[in-house]
Parts: structure tokens; C-alpha cells; sequence
């Protein structure tokens, strides 16, 4: 698992999104650019009282939309390979994400697994 911190987010390279349920922050969502055609959502997130109702995918959808509209072709991501993850991993699959080899920094490991979409 390989979340942002403060210093990465502020990175020119990464676009920060919030979902708001009744002016309440309930989920948040990164786009990092890696290169011309790339790009790696990251740093995804939705509250404990807010999971389950649709927040992760509409983040998801928004990001893939920006992404296409920013003329990336392809959208990967990391995550975790662990029981807390089951839900992550299967949202993404849901959306159409299938696993990939290790991209940018990511390495082959038992921790993480990598995904990723053509757009």
C-alpha cells in the first residue's frame, strides 16, 4: 500500500478530488500523471459510514472520465493484496481494471497488486 503523503499531493502532477455528501467529505480520489498516455489513480478513500453506498465508484467514474478528457489511454493503479482490500480490488474489476505487471515504482511483491484499464 503505497498512499500519498501531504508533499505528494501537492505535486503538480496530481489532481486531488472530494465527493461530498451534504457538504460532509465522504470520499476522495488522486489522478497522478506518469506520462503523455498514462496515468495512476491514487490515494482512493471512502469514510466508514459512507462505504457501500456508491461513493467509490462514482470516484472511480470520475476519474476515469478526467482521465479520458485529459487524453490518457491507459489508467493504473495499486493496491493491496490483503482481506481489506477485497472490496477495493473488487470495484475496480467491476469497473474493468485486470491486473497488470509492477508499473512506475511499484515491484513484485505479496503486499500489492497492480491494475490497470485501457480508455
Amino acid at each position: 500500500m503505497h498512499a500519498l503523503g501531504e508533499s505528494a499531493i501537492a505535486d503538480p502532477e496530481v489532481v486531488l478530488y472530494g465527493a461530498r455528501r451534504d457538504g460532509v467529505l465522504v470520499g476522495i480520489g488522486a489522478l497522478k500523471r506518469l506520462d503523455q498516455h498514462h496515468a495512476e489513480i491514487k490515494s482512493m478513500h471512502t469514510s466508514r459510514g459512507a462505504r457501500g453506498s456508491g461513493v467509490g465508484r462514482a470516484m472511480v467514474d470520475h476519474l476515469l472520465e478526467v482521465a479520458a478528457a485529459s487524453g490518457y489511454r491507459r489508467v493504473s493503479l495499486e493496491t493491496g493484496t490483503m482481506d481489506g482490500f477485497v472490496a477495493a480490488r473488487a470495484l475496480y474489476a467491476g469497473v474493468g481494471f485486470i491486473w497488470c505487471d509492477p508499473f512506475a515504482q511499484y515491484t513484485d511483491n505479496p503486499y500489492s497488486v497492480c491494475m490497470s484499464i485501457e480508455i
